[in-house]
């Protein structure tokens, strides 16, 4: 059995939950930290989280263990069968990655953790946050689902990227991302009314004030 190692706040590891879930996998939480240690990195060789424990060894970074799990839980399929379709559902998702999750997370100390954020990384943030917004906006289908009629692995890096960095464009710039791509609030309200996002956002909210008042103390 696949065994998902990771934390409820992360919102990697809940795309990965998510795709499970909604693959119908048979799959265990191990729950699990950053960490530096030599046991861990064994496992995630950068010490990040999640990483997936197979019965062949261990993988990490969302998009691989996105592909795996493609490849050994076939049905249903969540990247089109058609390679260009399938390869514009990698680029959305990449997309996401560079252009909008790496970003907006450069703003969490001030938004999420208690700490604050520099007026510097405050300006270099907001121009690429836009650029990306505005290539996905020539991206996007967002007709029913993110990349159009098939639910996708985007689908799911979509629910957890918007949802945090959604939040820190409000609170930073006073400006609603999601806006920007036209049908992309209704998608993201469908998804998020899926049983498997209900279930990942209740356990993610639920965990939430204990993991900002310790990232409090750290940073403290």
């Amino acid at each position: 059995m696949l065994k998902l190692h990771g934390f409820a706040v992360s919102n990697y590891f809940n795309m990965v939950r998510m795709a499970l879930m909604e693959k119908g996998a048979p799959f265990e939480i191990v729950e699990t930290y950053p960490s530096q240690e030599s046991a861990y990195l064994a496992r995630s060789p950068l010490g990040k989280v999640p990483c997936l424990e197979t019965g062949h060894g261990f993988l990490s970074e969302t998009s691989v263990m996105l592909d795996y799990i493609e490849d050994v839980v076939p049905t249903p399929a969540f990247y089109p069968a058609d390679p260009f379709r399938r390869a514009q559902v990698r680029q959305a998702i990449a997309m996401m990655e560079l252009y909008i999750e790496l970003p907006a997370r450069r703003l969490y100390p001030g938004v999420f953790f208690g700490g604050s954020n520099s007026e510097a990384t405050v300006a270099e943030v907001e121009p690429v946050l836009r650029k990306g917004m505005a290539g996905l906006k020539a991206l996007l289908k967002c007709s029913p689902f993110v990349m159009g009629e098939q639910m996708t692995h985007a689908d799911f890096f979509a629910t957890f990227t918007f949802s945090l960095a959604g939040l820190v464009a409000r609170k930073v710039y006073d400006w609603d991302l999601v806006a920007e791509v036209p049908g992309l609030g209704e998608t993201l309200a469908r998804l998020n009314a899926r049983e498997s996002a209900r279930v990942i956002n209740a356990d993610m909210k639920a965990a939430m004030g204990a993991f900002q008042a310790q990232m409090a103390r750290q940073r403290g």
